[in-house]
């Protein structure tokens, strides 16, 4: 009742209403794939956005391209590396400045990279922090871990980031990319693996990108 009263008497004195109680919209910052920042807005900062797929999804290389292009605006990132999975060299010839990379690898322990990540995040100075969790299933990490998480990265500029090959955070993430693979590219009597073909849907707007990117054989 008090607040109702006070708020009334803000909204006499400056002549309008007074809407104190919604949040602002997040800065959102470019993935490095153009139909992915189209069908999102890009990805929001200050909150936790997810990208979930099975193996040869896409999402590895969804995650390298939202380094890439976060190190090339000279920003300094953190991933947090749950499965020792992180190829620096093929990350490097996909443009990710290494130079403005932490590597942390948290020992195929999902629960230690939630920490990891929590504690770098509240370090400070980080433009976006990364945490690949591979295929740590959702029931091993305690919901309490991913609500301290998004407490923890809002009201900072730090875009958070969560990949693993299914939801783990559900309504702790902002923003959900699911990857899935649509179509394979063969060539040659051997068969040579040529091309895969992945889509990106954002499962919050229920729209998706298509396709998104084509992963080609080397």
């Amino acid at each position: 009742m008090a607040s109702a009263v006070l708020k009334q008497r803000f909204e006499s004195v400056l002549g309008g209403h007074l809407d104190w109680q919604s949040r602002p919209a997040p800065e959102r910052v470019r993935s490095g794939i153009s139909e992915v920042d189209a069908a999102t807005g890009g990805l929001p900062r200050g909150c936790l956005t997810e990208i979930f797929g099975p193996a040869s999804s896409g999402r590895t290389s969804l995650l390298v391209s939202i380094l890439a292009e976060a190190t090339g605006r000279d920003e300094v990132c953190a991933l947090v590396d749950a499965e020792d999975a992180f190829d620096p060299t093929s990350a490097a010839a996909a443009g990710v400045r290494l130079e403005r990379l932490l590597w942390v690898r948290a020992a195929h322990n999902a629960e230690h990279a939630l920490k990891a990540a929590d504690l770098l995040i509240q370090g400070g100075g980080f433009g976006m922090v990364a945490m690949d969790l591979g295929d740590t299933r959702p029931e091993t990490i305690s919901l309490t871990s991913w609500f301290r998480l998004r407490r923890a990265v809002e009201n900072t500029p730090t875009v958070l980031v969560a990949v693993a090959r299914q939801s783990n955070a559900k309504t702790c993430a902002s923003l959900m990319l699911e990857c899935k693979r649509e179509r394979i590219a063969w060539s040659g009597e051997k068969r040579l693996l040529r091309a895969i073909e992945v889509r990106v849907a954002s499962t919050h707007r229920s729209k998706a990108c298509s396709p998104v990117f084509t992963a080609k054989a080397i």
